[in-house]
């Protein structure tokens, strides 16, 4: 998810709700991924832009043929769009991705954040709740055998984490306490040769909200742990090297 200035990294709530954008399948993606799919990924809610997803699919696949027979692993689903790109790139490489949201949000998603969609709260609760948005867009991109949904908050699930996971992919929340906890947390279970991508990562302050710069892809490259390898607008990739 996209967070610029002015979400919870950047400064005060916006008064005016802002809702993602509908991207148009546009050009076609990378060799291999089907068309399909992809329109389904642009369908689904979500913040991540086209070549972004298209990046994040093609380096799925790169880290299956690195680190075969693992699973990936996603961190911040909100309502399945890049789920979509990963759960095609699991199922085309014979693994699984575990996606895991506790589905009530992160914080730039709440009521009075610029990010908030008031047609995601549960009336029932008063809370956020993309889980049933999640299930739909990944039944219509059938992908339901290759993507898990693991339903809790991120900090739990990985300590309780013993698999080692050719990918993951962190998007989840954006201020510094999430952002610091998931690097913690999910960062020791990439394996050898496995790849780790971080998304809205802005080195610039204006361009955005700095957690998942400074909590998450700063301290990866500088445990000597993992050497980065692309980069494609605020996606970074990194290969875990010791």
């Amino acid at each position: 998810m996209t967070v610029p200035v002015g979400g919870p990294a950047g400064g005060s709530p916006s008064e005016a709700p802002a809702e993602p954008a509908a991207d148009a399948p546009g050009e076609a993606g990378p060799a291999g991924l089907d068309p399909g799919v992809r329109a389904a990924a642009l369908a689904a809610r979500g913040f991540m832009p086209p070549e972004e997803g298209d990046a994040l699919w093609e380096a799925a696949g790169q880290a299956a043929d690195a680190v075969p027979e693992m699973p990936f692993l996603e961190v911040g689903s909100y309502c399945g769009r890049s789920t979509i790109w990963l759960g095609d790139a699991a199922r085309r490489a014979g693994t699984v991705l575990f996606a895991v949201d506790h589905h009530r949000g992160s914080e730039e998603n709440q009521p009075g954040w610029e990010w908030h969609e008031p047609g995601l709260v549960d009336p029932a609760v008063g809370k956020m709740d993309t889980l049933p948005h999640f299930r739909r867009a990944v039944h219509d991109a059938g992908l339901e055998a290759a993507v898990v949904a693991v339903v809790g908050p991120s900090p739990i699930v990985a300590r309780h984490w013993a698999t080692p996971l050719a990918f993951v992919f962190i998007d989840g929340g954006h201020g510094d306490e999430p952002a610091r906890l998931d690097y913690e947390g999910w960062t020791p279970h990439v394996a050898m040769g496995g790849f780790l991508a971080v998304h809205d990562v802005f080195p610039d302050p204006a361009d955005g909200g700095r957690p998942p710069y400074e909590r998450i892809y700063l301290p990866a490259l500088e445990s000597g742990r993992f050497s980065e390898i692309r980069a494609v607008g605020s996606l970074r990739v990194l290969v875990r090297v010791a």
